[in-house]
């Protein structure tokens, strides 16, 4: 009912006091003009004017305008109990956004710093192990062809070796079996025992040790006369002692041989140990370097999920702001604009109860 009358008075806004009125003074005057600016106070106004003018009684008035009062009132009530319940919405939305926010925030740093204090430095770590364990197993086999053919160029050494002092214990055998056999030796016999032992010393050019022996030898072979029989032992003891010599360096090389062998077979062993080892921790390394890898990518899925997540967050906290910002803008001007109406609805009572208005109508109704 109050709506209605509401808009029946707007059409009859024709009819509206005269602010110019020599019944008001400059200050009622201003007071009008104010009242006026404010749609519920002219409505008052003019709702007051028509109401005396039929007749009504000023109490009644003031009772159907103070229930329009209170109805503006109730409405601005309504309008901050809207606005407090949004602002709690509001203060319970961006709480949880901030706080998803703040989570996603440490859970990006996480991310990060998981990538770039332990992924990479271990991606640089495996792939540095690797490297080394590549240089391990190409040093293992250089390691094993070198022995190889030290080994076969060793055996080769022994071998002619072991040529040289058969051949020199032969030559010392034949010089023997001659001396033994002769009482007074001829020029050719002489001549034959002074060869083999140029061939002695030729078989054994290379041992320093033994041409001592053989010079000795040689000169006495030179200078002494066969047919003195001590002279003739003399010869055959150190040719003896010259075979003793040449046996034992044989059996010396012979068994030093043997030792080379085993200690090359053990080499062997160890460095093809050695070189499986490698293999297997080559292969383990790949599956470690395969897993640092997958988790890079990994993590990298991750940043960037929560990039887009926290892109996300702040949108939608900065949508809720700007929501809350436009709703409070509406709020501020509503209750300002409500504001001004029960406050020009007041003046405006204020105003109907002086005399001057009741003179007013009264003037007005003469008038008609």
């Amino acid at each position: 009912m109050l709506k209605l009358t509401l808009c029946v008075l707007l059409v009859l806004g024709a009819t509206a006091i005269n602010v110019q009125s020599s019944v008001w003074t400059s200050r009622d005057q201003k007071a009008l003009a104010q009242i006026h600016s404010s749609g519920w106070g002219k409505f008052i106004l003019n709702y007051a004017e028509l109401h005396m003018t039929t007749g009504g009684i000023l109490s009644e008035l003031n009772s159907e305008i103070a229930k329009l009062v209170d109805e503006l009132e109730e409405e601005l009530a309504g309008v901050h109990h809207e606005y407090n319940r949004r602002t709690d919405v509001h203060n319970r939305e961006v709480a949880r956004l901030e706080q998803e926010i703040q989570d996603k925030e440490r859970e990006l740093f996480n991310a990060h710093d998981f990538y770039d204090n332990v992924l990479i430095p271990q991606r640089d770590r495996f792939a540095a192990q690797l490297e080394q364990l590549q240089e391990n197993i190409a040093q293992n086999r250089r390691t094993l062809q070198e022995s190889t053919v030290q080994r076969e160029n060793d055996h080769e050494t022994f071998e002619a070796q072991v040529a040289e002092h058969n051949d020199a214990i032969s030559a010392i055998d034949e010089c023997l079996q001659l001396l033994s056999t002769i009482e007074t030796p001829s020029l050719a016999q002489i001549k034959k025992v002074q060869k083999n032992l140029t061939k002695i010393q030729n078989s054994l050019k290379k041992h320093n040790q033994f041409q001592i022996f053989v010079k000795v030898l040689l000169e006495i072979t030179v200078e002494s006369n066969f047919a003195d029989q001590g002279a003739l032992r003399d010869i055959i003891v150190a040719f003896n002692n010259l075979r003793v010599e040449l046996v034992d360096s044989l059996n010396q090389i012979t068994a030093d041989e043997a030792q080379a062998v085993i200690d090359f077979n053990a080499q062997v062993v160890q460095l093809n140990q050695e070189h499986a080892e490698f293999q297997r921790a080559v292969v383990v390394k790949n599956a470690e370097i395969e897993a640092n890898a997958n988790k890079i990518e990994q993590t990298l899925d991750l940043i960037d999920e929560l990039d887009a997540d926290l892109a996300t967050l702040n949108g939608q906290l900065q949508a809720e702001n700007d929501d809350f910002a436009f709703a409070t803008d509406v709020y501020n001007s509503t209750v300002a604009e409500y504001n001004k109406e029960i406050n020009a609805a007041n003046q405006a009572l204020e105003l109907l109860n002086q005399p001057r208005f009741q003179d007013y109508v009264k003037s007005q109704l003469k008038g008609a």
